[in-house]
């Protein structure tokens, strides 16, 4: 299974959305806040992203809550 980091902020629902579906799929992640480490800030802006959850998995990356996307990423055969 490939790393798995979520780039959440405070008070973001749909940061919690992705957490709690990544926990109920019985995956482990990283949380990396954006507001409370600066490091982690830059590295979404870095990306050209300007808003959070951002979810890495492998080459993938996936911003918001898209079970779409997840299931891609996660069940790269299927």
């Amino acid at each position: 299974m490939e790393n798995v980091i979520v780039y959440t902020s405070n008070n973001c629902p749909h940061c919690k959305q992705v957490k709690g579906f990544l926990s109920e799929q019985g995956i482990e992640f990283e949380e990396r806040n954006i507001e409370q480490n600066e490091e982690y800030a830059q590295q979404v802006w870095d990306m050209g992203v300007r808003a959070v959850p951002l979810t890495i998995i492998g080459e993938h990356r996936i911003l918001g809550m898209n079970k779409l996307q997840f299931n891609k990423a996660l069940n790269p055969e299927g």
